[in-house]
């Protein structure tokens, strides 16, 4: 049995992904089951769609453990289509909504209703503020995400404060990630910032915990917390929420099991991918080739724009020290192993990737030499050790 600390909900925008077999699901068969172990909570998005039948609330309350929280999308048809006008029926749409998800209700199972409104400017729902105050707030959680930005102003968090309703605090291309807490529980959102689409992206560590102390902000001024990723290529919004869980020192012992072999996947998987782009173009010979297939055609495009004098390289028979600029390389033959100190090499040393300096080592060496390493390298592939020194070697 699972037990979590209680008001902090965070996992992920729904569950139901293929390519999460693998990086986090280990079988093809009871999907939910296996997320349910690691998470507390989930988002459903097929309620945006169509409004729910009583009976898919019945199963999911029967198939989730105690404890768990299904947050549900407000079905689209009051927001996109209706624009939330009372004289359109959306109330009586409403109250069909709110009796089908009973099943949720009476399990102690519903987390929030997420009200996505479409990306229009408040024109265009003049009915707003009436839809607010006919919001039985007092027995549900209700929370409004906006799209547009002329919806972030405080003309419109007063409304929401007034109502008890949440603003979804996103991280999104499009939008300002402005945290404001309207109600007595925050609402959080992490599409990814990805181009086309947004959510084929991965957050760094980095990036993840410049949310911590926002979220611990909102934490300590709501009684509840719901959190979620919709970065679902790819199993990156498991990871994520894993990641977050854990800079936010609430992760327990098997989410932090978990964490750990997504990330030996992930690791192992691309160590692969780099093998097998090496090994296609090893047999030729050509060490630009090699090393282009080893760093990416951008950064060897870039190795190629530092300039020689820029790179000081002193090439023993099994050890190779250089310095690009400001950073140092060392190359060990007997040691196997490659230390370098920049940050794009931070990045990259779990997939056993270069970077330019890297790449423009291999390329200032005799032909001959970085020959012999590049083979020993993919020879040897396991045994080899991508290292960085923070601290300068």
């Amino acid at each position: 049995m699972l037990y979590f600390l209680p008001q902090i909900f965070i996992g992920t925008s729904g569950w139901s992904y293929k390519d999460w077999i693998g990086p986090f699901y280990k079988r093809k068969q009871n999907l939910f089951s296996q997320y349910s172990e690691i998470f507390n909570t989930t988002e459903i998005n097929s309620t945006f769609y169509s409004i729910p039948t009583y009976g898919f609330m019945k199963q999911l309350s029967r198939a989730a453990p105690p404890g768990f929280k299904f947050s549900l999308k407000l079905y689209k048809g009051l927001t996109h289509k209706k624009l939330l006008n009372p004289k359109l029926g959306v109330l009586d749409d409403l109250e069909v909504f709110l009796k089908n998800i009973q099943p949720l209700k009476r399990n102690g199972m519903l987390g929030a209703i997420l009200i996505q409104m479409p990306p229009k400017p408040p024109l265009a729902f003049p009915y707003f503020e009436e839809f607010l105050s006919n919001l039985p707030s007092d027995n549900y959680q209700f929370a409004v995400e906006f799209r547009h930005p002329e919806w972030l102003s405080d003309e419109y968090f007063k409304l929401l404060e007034e109502s008890n309703v949440a603003y979804v605090v996103v991280d999104e291309p499009l939008l300002p990630s402005i945290v404001k807490v309207t109600s007595d529980f925050s609402y959080f959102r992490w599409h990814g910032r990805g181009q086309r689409p947004w959510y084929y992206y991965l957050y760094s560590e980095e990036e993840l915990k410049e949310w911590v102390p926002k979220v611990k902000e909102a934490i300590d001024k709501g009684k509840v917390f719901y959190g979620y990723f919709n970065n679902h290529f790819r199993g990156y919004a498991p990871k994520n929420a894993l990641q977050m869980l854990s800079f936010l020192g609430v992760a327990n012992r098997r989410q932090r099991l978990k964490l750990k072999e997504i990330d030996r996947y992930f690791k192992e998987t691309a160590q692969e991918k780099t093998k097998e782009a090496v090994m296609r173009v090893i047999e030729s010979g050509d060490r630009e080739q090699i090393i282009k297939e080893f760093s990416g055609g951008k950064r060897f495009e870039r190795a190629l724009d530092i300039p020689d004098s820029a790179v000081d390289v002193k090439a023993e028979d099994r050890r190779i020290e250089a310095k690009v600029k400001e950073y140092m390389v060392v190359i060990d033959l007997d040691e196997k192993i490659i230390i370098h100190n920049c940050e794009d090499w931070r990045k990259r040393v779990d997939s056993k990737k270069f970077c330019k300096h890297v790449a423009k080592v291999f390329l200032m060496i005799p032909k001959e030499k970085a020959l012999k390493v590049l083979n020993d390298i993919v020879s040897n592939f396991e045994e080899w050790s991508f290292v960085y020194d923070g601290e300068g070697v």
